[in-house]
């Protein structure tokens, strides 16, 4: 069975288009100079590891389905439509474990078709490991607002693990976006917080939200803690494994100055094996008075 599926996979892939290209670096979008805006109160954010689209229901899974991860299966595109629609709801959506374009996403930049379903007018990919047509491992990032400055980081340790470093507004008072992927072991977990925390300590409104694989706890004893973020509460956050989740490792943290409503899991949403989390912040005044009193153009 593996066998004939793997000829299939290579079959379709000497038949791909003339021009395509399996590498999709993370990109800034291109765009005409216009107004970088911010909304008049609140942003909905959701995080997702989406686990490129594989859709795994069980442990068993790991193991039955792993073939998954290296062809593409029938359900694959269907998954990645039905997230899309999943997101559509919210305006800053932070992705882990994104395809950008290989066998197991049948060649299909996962990101940008999220983009283009959701209709999301900025998508930024960071490309974290390049694995050619075997994968093609990204964060993403969604938005409905336009960033005036966006930066990939990669993460201390082996690689594999990055951020995205997202700012809305201007400068002088900028609310800042953090997208990411933290590493299993703790040493090295601890080692990229220590780079965020240096990263991030000069900014007074900051959001940190991603796949960071520990609890809660765990965030309150590393060098992440002297920032002071608070995560978004609610009654449960448990977000894996999704078929039984008992675990809150998927988190959006907040500086004390960002308030929060409407926080939850998506509990119905069995499209990978983490769950959605997602909130809705409220944007400061001073971030948005300085959003209006010093216009910028959109980046490039």
């Amino acid at each position: 069975m593996l066998l004939d599926k793997a000829r299939t996979a290579y079959r379709d892939w000497k038949a791909r288009p003339a021009g395509f290209s399996f590498a999709r670096e993370g990109v800034r979008k291109t765009r005409q100079t216009r107004e970088v805006v911010l909304p008049e109160n609140t942003l909905k954010l959701l995080s997702f590891n989406i686990q490129a689209g594989i859709g795994s229901q069980k442990f068993g899974d790991y193991i039955t389905g792993s073939w998954k991860h290296l062809v593409a299966h029938p359900r694959s595109v269907e998954n990645i439509e039905q997230i899309a629609e999943v997101i559509s709801h919210f305006d800053v959506v932070g992705l882990q474990e994104v395809d950008g374009g290989s066998l197991r996403s049948r060649n299909m930049n996962q990101l940008v078709r999220l983009a283009s379903l959701g209709d999301f007018a900025f998508w930024h990919q960071q490309l974290n490991r390049n694995l050619g047509r075997l994968g093609q491992f990204s964060n993403g990032f969604l938005s409905r607002l336009h960033p005036y400055e966006v930066t990939d980081h990669r993460l201390p340790g082996l690689p594999g693990r990055g951020a995205i470093v997202i700012k809305y507004g201007h400068p002088i008072q900028p609310l800042v976006v953090v997208v990411a992927h933290l590493a299993l072991g703790e040493k090295i977990r601890n080692t990229q917080l220590a780079y965020l925390y240096r990263l991030l300590r000069e900014y007074k409104y900051v959001v940190m939200m991603g796949d960071f694989n520990c609890r809660l706890e765990h965030l309150d004893a590393s060098p992440l803690s002297e920032l002071g973020l608070d995560t978004v509460m609610a009654d449960n956050l448990n977000t894996y494994p999704s078929w039984a989740p008992d675990r809150h490792i998927d988190h959006i943290l907040l500086s004390p100055g960002l308030a929060s409503q409407h926080t939850r899991v998506l509990h119905d949403c069995r499209l990978s094996d983490h769950l959605p989390l997602a909130t809705e912040i409220i944007v400061p005044d001073d971030v948005i008075s300085a959003t209006l009193e010093h216009r910028l153009p959109l980046i490039s």
